[in-house]
């Protein structure tokens, strides 16, 4: 006998905590890689433009 689990899209709800968390992850990402030189952003291969998207993913 084969029985067939279906798998429901599970709704999640953002809770205020982990919301806050997130975001007090983007702002430091943000605040820390801001802090960096010019040069030492492109040893690792990124410019200031790139440093809210490379944020916004922590947000997430």
């Amino acid at each position: 006998m084969i029985v067939m689990l279906h798998r429901f899209p599970r709704t999640t709800t953002m809770n205020p905590i982990r919301i806050a968390k997130s975001w007090i992850n983007y702002r430091r990402t943000v605040a820390e890689l801001g802090n960096l030189s010019n040069h030492a952003l492109s040893d690792i291969g990124i410019t200031r433009f790139d440093i809210r998207n490379i944020a916004s993913r922590s947000f997430r």
